[in-house]
């Protein structure tokens, strides 16, 4: 099995963090696995918000997260444990994982209160 690509600390960039946060699935997922007790697999995420995601898209979701350096995944025998890497990276960057996940909550929230709107108006 091809071995699983973490990039040093020093490789780590905010370009690429932004990239890898720019889609909401993947800041959902970060901010689950950041939230977690422990190491969460990927089938964990097969659901987001009420909708299905296919393996294959998961499975690059997860790829874009680790070859930004925000997750850290470990084999475990058929399964992939993720973690996230947000200590060593604020060690580095500050803030910024977490102001931007801050601000995926923020718009998601909103995003919901206006859904909730629109369906009151409708029914």
């Amino acid at each position: 099995m091809k071995p699983l690509f973490h990039p040093a600390l020093e490789d780590i960039t905010v370009e690429g963090i932004l990239h890898a946060l720019s889609d909401p699935v993947r800041a959902h997922i970060l901010a689950r696995i950041l939230h977690a007790n422990g190491a969460k697999t990927c089938s964990a995420f097969l659901e987001i918000s009420d909708r299905a995601i296919p393996k294959s898209t998961l499975s690059q979701h997860f790829k874009a997260l680790r070859e930004a350096g925000l997750i850290r995944s470990e084999r475990k025998g058929v399964e992939l444990h993720n973690t996230a890497r947000c200590a060593e990276i604020a060690a580095r960057f500050g803030p910024l994982v977490s102001t931007v996940l801050a601000a995926h909550l923020a718009q998601e929230q909103r995003r919901g209160a206006a859904q909730r709107t629109r369906r009151a108006k409708r029914g």
